[in-house]
């Protein structure tokens, strides 16, 4: 449970307390919280939220959703915008808390590379840590793309707005949007001095503060600061290194700087950094389950065998004994620059962006005491760079927007994983002549893998007023991918010895290439798609809209980068080193409502969303093949129907809610994998 007092003051000449309560999944917030902040003119007010709260006196919520800035509910799609007080008040400082206010916003992660965003019960799925594959839900952050999902992990920095669109979105934003988009707008720049500052307490030793300050450097230049650090003790203690895991110690940092000589023209200068440093990611004992393998190769037995007990059965002691060394350090940043000018009817706006994140981790690959796997780690460092130039233009019954994008990638990772003295009773049978032998201690693999990631697209969307009531709107984006791959495994001995396929065998070779197999393979995928949407509103009455949808979209081909299975000779299969672009077919309709006399709210959808390709993850039973591969499966159906409802009669009260049924489902999956109680 959240508990949370903010208090607001400035050179307003009175102050305002707010309090909320919320569901929290991290700590108990009890603690004041303070701030202080100078008033700003109507049209600048801070944005609330369209589930209960207005952007200003007049309750409109203005969105930028497709390109161009436009009331909510004038909006033909699902979309639902969380205003900057909204998420403060709420607790929701990052999307894995924001899923709290947006039901059909999963969100997963059990460290920040191995994250998964998806929306309406589809995106990527989870526990698959390949940089070769495309996320289903786009993240943009001020117009730049964040394409490593690990920005979904940190805390959000001086936020505006928040925009969750629902469904496929790959006209405006991109391959990478079949399920849907997360645009997240911060704070600009203002010519008016403004100073905000805000601090929270809870349980676990949990501290929070964030500040900005905003304001006029001269006539025509202007700059902001913001800054947030996040700090709080584990909630799993590890009586082996005597120490609490789980942690959070997060920092962040964004400047920008105004440059608007008139009203017409406007250049932005934006830098970012923030960093996480946490003694991270464990879990707990909860149970064993009966697989398919001899009772004296399961859980039970081979802890028997080696004399360990688990340092607790009951998980809700949360304690763990974890021997090996734990890390998620986690940094990501980046620089843009971005130039809006007036020109003609329209305005042309340029984003030119710089993006990197490094991964640093340590893991515990055997979540237990023993000495299995001594050490696991994929460090890993990406750069990006995108470049968006955009022309909208908005007459009395032609709008559109068209533009062109181009993505480059680089992603380095160098992996290492060690296996212990207790490797080799645990992973050969007691009839192997080798089980009470140190065959498998030390036992190295050294993976290199790198990936090149290019993509370049043109689009545009329009949409014709033809009567004052009925709109239609058509949008289409070419797009070009390519990826260049590389993956490389390097087994070694405890002594150090490179074991190579070289044709030569023995006893101790086989038991060592059944963990690691050495591998090289060097995938590549490039295609050319096409993504076009349909839609046509009606305006039923004053604030009722009618819309229904067609959506063709696709998400990109990709590569697998952990490497792939073998043939009996240990050769890689190399048809399954990449997979095919998932292509979407959505349907949708809906009505949106709006009762300005007593300030209320509602939104209703119902959808069907088929997806041909679906990139699934397959977990194989070879030792030597990491976290499993990436394969199609043939077909995957959502479908559902969402609502939402608000009400704010007066500024002083709001309140909201909102529901949604999601029937997600394979409808084909030949050679799906087995659970793992089937599978051994």
């Amino acid at each position: 449970m959240n508990f949370r007092v903010l208090l607001l003051a400035g050179a307003a000449p009175f102050a305002i307390a707010s309090f909320s309560v919320s569901s929290s999944a991290f700590a108990e917030e009890t603690g004041p919280a303070l701030a202080a902040t100078a008033p700003v003119a109507d049209d600048e007010a801070p944005q609330e939220s369209s589930v209960g709260t207005g952007a200003n006196d007049s309750g409109t919520i203005v969105v930028t959703a497709r390109r161009r800035a436009e009331t909510a509910q004038e909006v033909p799609l699902a979309i639902s915008v969380l205003g900057g007080d909204q998420i403060d008040s709420t607790g929701s400082f990052n999307v894995g808390r924001l899923q709290q206010l947006t039901p059909t916003l999963q969100f997963y992660s059990s460290n920040p590379r191995n994250t998964a965003v998806n929306i309406r019960g589809l995106g990527v799925p989870f526990g698959l840590t390949n940089d070769g594959i495309e996320q289903g839900v786009g993240i943009y952050i001020d117009d730049v793309y964040n394409s490593r999902v690990a920005s979904a992990t940190f805390d959000f920095l001086d936020v505006k707005q928040i925009e969750v669109l629902r469904g496929p979105q790959g006209t405006l934003y991109g391959k990478n949007t079949t399920a849907g988009a997360i645009n997240i707008t911060t704070n600009q720049p203002t010519f008016d001095f403004e100073a905000r500052a805000e601090a929270s307490v809870g349980n676990l030793n949990y501290v929070q503060a964030k500040a900005a300050v905003s304001g006029p450097i001269t006539d025509t230049l202007a700059a902001r600061f913001a800054v947030s650090a996040t700090n709080r003790r584990g909630t799993i203690y590890n009586v082996t290194s005597q120490q609490w895991i789980q942690s959070q110690d997060n920092v962040g940092l964004r400047g920008q700087l105004l440059f608007q000589p008139s009203e017409a023209f406007s250049i932005t200068l934006a830098g970012d950094y923030s960093e996480q440093d946490a003694v991270c990611c464990g879990s707990v004992f909860v149970r064993t389950g009966l697989t398919q393998r001899t009772l004296n190769r399961q859980f039970a037995a081979l802890a028997a065998a080696q004399g360990y007990v688990p340092a607790s059965t009951e998980p809700f002691d949360r304690v763990t004994d974890l021997d090996a060394a734990l890390q998620a350090g986690n940094k990501i940043g980046g620089a843009s620059i971005k130039v809006k000018w007036d020109v003609g009817p329209g305005t042309l706006t340029s984003v030119t962006a710089w993006r990197f994140w490094d991964w640093e981790p340590e893991n515990d690959r055997d979540f237990t005491g023993l000495p299995i796997v001594t050490r696991s780690q994929n460090p890993s460092q990406q750069d990006q760079y995108t470049q968006e130039l955009r022309y909208n233009y908005s007459g009395d019954t032609v709008d559109f927007v068209v533009g062109a994008f181009g993505f480059y990638q680089r992603i380095d990772t160098q992996g290492t994983e060690s296996h212990g003295s207790a490797s080799t009773k645990w992973n050969l049978a007691p009839t192997n002549a080798l089980y009470n032998s140190n065959v498998l201690d030390g036992l190295t693999a050294r993976n290199t893998q790198f990936l090149k990631n290019t993509s370049l697209a043109v689009y545009g969307q329009a949409s014709w007023k033809l009567t004052p009531e009925l709109t239609l709107q058509l949008g289409l984006r070419v797009n070009y991918d390519k990826k260049d791959g590389f993956y490389q495994r390097r087994v070694f001995t405890g002594a150090g010895t490179e074991i190579l396929l070289d044709g030569t065998t023995s006893a101790t070779k086989t038991a060592q290439l059944g963990i690691f197999t050495p591998q090289e393979i060097a995938p590549k995928f490039s295609d050319w798609n096409f993504s076009y949407d349909f839609t046509a509103s009606y305006k039923v009455a004053e604030g009722v809209l009618a819309y229904a949808t067609y959506a063709k979209s696709f998400k990109s081909g990709g590569i697998n980068q952990n490497g792939v299975p073998t043939d009996t000779q240990n050769n890689p299969l190399l048809g399954t080193a990449t997979v095919k672009p998932e292509s979407v077919n959505h349907y949708e309709v809906g009505i949106k409502t709006e009762f300005r006399e007593i300030g209320a709210i509602f939104n209703l959808s119902a959808y069907r969303t088929d997806i041909k390709d679906y990139q699934a993850n397959v977990n194989n039973g070879q030792f030597g093949v990491l976290r499993g591969y990436l394969a199609n499966a043939g077909a995957v159906r959502s479908q559902g129907v969402e609502a939402d409802f608000s009400i704010r009669p007066s500024d002083r009260f709001n309140a909201y809610t909102n529901a949604a049924y999601t029937d997600a489902t394979y409808r084909t999956f030949i050679d799906a994998p087995c659970p793992p109680e089937l599978s051994g």
